[in-house]
């Protein structure tokens, strides 16, 4: 699921269809990218679960929040020192809000995914700030996860 999830990223990433994807439309064309229908249909899924994330009402009070965040044995389980590091590091220098940072959380353990590496965390932090509409900074892009990208991207 997660190669399909990137896959979108990179060919819809800053597009319309990436935020609120027309299912059909992307069923077919990741059908004709050799991606399986399961695949497929759990990545749409778990778009699906981050676009739902925008309705909470307390979201706004949240995002000014300066409470420390005490993970959860679950999340402790699925994101090793690396992964959590990271999410701290992006929330001290402000690229990351506590609610970001719970959309992200959310999305990495609905990734249901067994080898979390330190390279999904940071995928998952540009789908999630993506799907908010942010203009993603290139340096930002580039810093996270290579030049190689970030030049696809833009």
């Amino acid at each position: 699921m997660f190669d399909v999830l990137v896959y979108l990223f990179e060919n819809y990433g800053e597009g319309v269809e990436f935020r609120r994807p027309d299912q059909d439309i992307l069923t077919r064309r990741l059908s004709a990218a050799g991606f399986e229908d399961q695949e497929i249909n759990r990545a749409l899924d778990w778009l699906k679960g981050l676009h739902g994330l925008s309705d909470s009402a307390s979201a706004e009070r949240l995002a000014q929040s300066a409470s420390m965040r005490v993970y959860a044995a679950e999340e402790l389980r699925v994101i090793n020192a690396e992964g959590r590091g990271f999410l701290a590091f992006l929330e001290e220098t402000g690229l990351l809000n506590p609610v970001q940072r719970e959309w992200v959380i959310d999305r990495i353990l609905a990734l249901d995914d067994e080898e979390l590496t330190l390279e999904k965390v940071k995928w998952t932090v540009l789908m999630v700030l993506d799907s908010q509409g942010l203009e993603l900074d290139h340096l930002f892009v580039e810093e996270l996860l290579g030049d190689g990208v970030a030049q696809h991207l833009h």
